[in-house]
């Protein structure tokens, strides 16, 4: 392995120098700096990580956090992007990316204890139970933390604009002639209650009267829970003509449970998700969903916990907000034709 005093000895200056350089600092002619960082960059230098950690206490790896109850894992077409967009940002950052879980070696450790054990400079928590009592361990612990799509009072989160996402959904439907909505809607979590709640206020802003049983609970990805809800609701003795699903696996899966009913889609009954996921735009019909910008999500957790771990006396914890966008598929009938 190349080091320091090998690039101070090729380029006749001392170790101090090349350690200048490679910081970029100012102190140093430019002409000087450039010449021992070309020299490095072709002798295939690289700092030694355990020499860097010693001198900045930092390790350079951030920890990720990532349970979905659905079990889907990096399957999960849109956790996956976000977890690759906090991958590739680390990574350019100069920071590496290990995931947190509860056991070591057949050894049971909380998520706090693992991310000792693993001694990452920061944890970005993407999926998990966040009332679970381990994952709020970490949070008031003294590791930096960022959360997506939850927040705390002690710790930075991004959000992906779930109620001004279902709002444009709504609007999109309504404008499309539909008045009896069903929304089938994920398990209880923070998501869902910025959903639900949007769903709700934007009804009532556009006229629309939502019956009870219009409105029914699926678990995320549950896609035979999801079938049973899709049953449910179009046995209805007044159906909707529209049923929005929590996310677009479970709306998929709802395409095709119509459609063993008899029912085409969207001729007799239209169908939404919520995600934006590759699959979803393949489909014939085409589906109309929410697509969340999960690359935005990602990167920006990522820059953000980097930051605290960097300067953690002048980053200001804060709720970083990312909007999605209406993808207009022949999913959603127009009932004005």
């Amino acid at each position: 392995m190349i080091s320091m005093k090998d690039i101070a000895a090729i380029c006749h200056v001392s170790v101090a120098t090349v350690s200048k350089a490679l910081n970029n600092h100012t102190d140093i002619s430019e002409e000087t700096k450039k010449m021992i960082q070309q020299k490095a960059n072709e002798l295939g230098y690289f700092p030694n990580p355990a020499a860097r950690a010693l001198k900045t206490h930092s390790t350079y790896n951030i920890g990720v956090l990532f349970y979905d109850e659905a079990n889907s894992g990096l399957t999960h077409e849109y956790f996956s992007s976000v977890l690759e967009a906090v991958k590739n940002t680390a990574e350019r950052r100069g920071y590496d990316v290990t995931f947190i879980s509860h056991f070591v070696g057949g050894r049971r450790m909380t998520y706090c204890e693992h991310s000792r054990y693993r001694n990452v400079d920061g944890v970005v928590i993407v999926c998990t139970d966040f009332r679970d009592p381990e994952v709020a361990e970490l949070i008031h612990s003294d590791i930096p933390v960022v959360t997506i799509d939850h927040t705390f009072d002690s710790c930075s989160a991004i959000m992906s604009d779930n109620v001004k996402g279902m709002s444009d959904l709504v609007h999109h439907i309504y404008e499309k002639g539909h008045r009896r909505v069903g929304f089938i809607h994920g398990a209880a979590s923070s998501v869902t209650d910025y959903r639900l709640a949007s769903f709700y206020r934007t009804a009532s802003q556009l006229g629309l009267s939502i019956p009870d049983d219009y409105v029914v609970e699926c678990a995320y990805h549950d896609t035979e829970m999801a079938n049973r809800r899709t049953r449910e609701l179009m046995k209805l003795k007044n159906p909707p003509t529209c049923i929005l699903y929590p996310d677009d696996i479970t709306a998929i899966s709802g395409i095709n449970e119509l459609r063993q009913m008899g029912y085409r889609v969207p001729e007799d009954v239209s169908v939404v998700g919520f995600d934006g996921i590759t699959i979803g735009q393949s489909l014939d019909p085409k589906l109309t969903t929410l697509r969340q910008d999960a690359q935005t999500i990602g990167s920006s957790a990522a820059d953000q916990l980097i930051n605290q771990i960097e300067h953690p006396k002048t980053t200001i914890k804060q709720i970083v907000t990312v909007s999605g966008e209406v993808l207009a598929g022949a999913s959603l009938a127009d009932l004005r034709k």
